[in-house]
């Protein structure tokens, strides 16, 4: 891998991460297209440990604040920490149980071009249900279901931030507290997914220069702050919903080209 195509990558994975547009499908399709084989999971890794970085910059008050409700022993700060792990858990479960046949659909391009048509779908249904005007917080059934969608979205193409806050708006979530809980759920679900593939990196081949490695995380978390600040904004216009003409488009076109290339 070139320090153009880390860059390239990188810059995918932190736009796609929040977006709701699937980093997973994106990852794939840029590979694809570029044909880009990086042997070991080390840039997988370090570009999704930069996206970390830019939740807790967007959020960062938000994080303080819940760090220091807990040493306070505040009750609502504990119960809003363990409606983030309770929303963890469905993935964590799925992950860790079918992990082998998870890591399949990576492998197989058309997986991801119709998870982008079903993606479409479930983004365009945002309509219906901003319409209903959500203003409630998140709660614990609400958390568990919110953990559901984004066990979802281990399918490569299945955006993991657009299933949670869909989900998140048809339980009558407001908006922005939809937004927030769905980017702060992804710190344990990334962070997790990283500290799992430790054993991978370190066994792995490094096939990837430092050079390379360090474009591609800096390129994800700078891209990943501003992908953040775009979905907050188009979620509070109720323009949320024209993300799935993107990726009806982009899944259609992958589709068309793997299958008739």
């Amino acid at each position: 891998m070139t320090v153009w195509e880390a860059l390239i990558l990188g810059f995918v994975q932190g736009a796609t991460e929040f977006l709701p547009v699937s980093s997973s499908g994106h990852l794939v399709v840029a590979q694809e297209l570029l044909d880009i084989h990086v042997e070991g999971v080390l840039f997988e890794v370090a570009v999704h440990v930069a996206t970390l970085l830019s939740i807790a910059l967007v959020y960062r008050r938000r994080i303080v604040d819940l760090v220091v409700g807990m040493v306070r022993r505040e009750s609502d700060a504990w119960g809003y920490v363990g409606l983030l792990v309770a929303a963890t858990v469905p993935a964590a479960i799925l992950g860790l149980a079918f992990e082998d046949r998870l890591e399949a659909l990576f492998d197989d391009p058309v997986v991801p071009g119709v998870a982008f048509l079903v993606t479409g779908a479930v983004l365009w249904s945002s309509r219906a249900a901003l319409a209903r005007d959500p203003s409630r917080k998140p709660w614990l059934t609400a958390a568990i279901l919110i953990g559901f969608a984004q066990a979802f979205a281990l399918v490569p193409g299945i955006s993991r931030s657009g299933s949670t806050v869909v989900a998140a708006l048809w339980l009558g979530v407001a908006p922005a507290e939809a937004a927030a809980f769905s980017f702060l759920m992804a710190l344990p679900a990334i962070s997790g997914a990283a500290v799992l593939q430790i054993p991978d990196v370190m066994a792995g081949p490094v096939d990837i220069t430092t050079a390379a490695l360090l474009t591609g995380g800096v390129a994800a978390a700078v891209t990943g702050v501003l992908a953040i600040k775009t979905f907050v904004e188009m979620l509070r216009r109720k323009a949320f919903h024209q993300f799935a003409v993107y990726v009806w488009l982009l899944g259609a076109a992958f589709l068309a080209w793997v299958l008739l290339g």
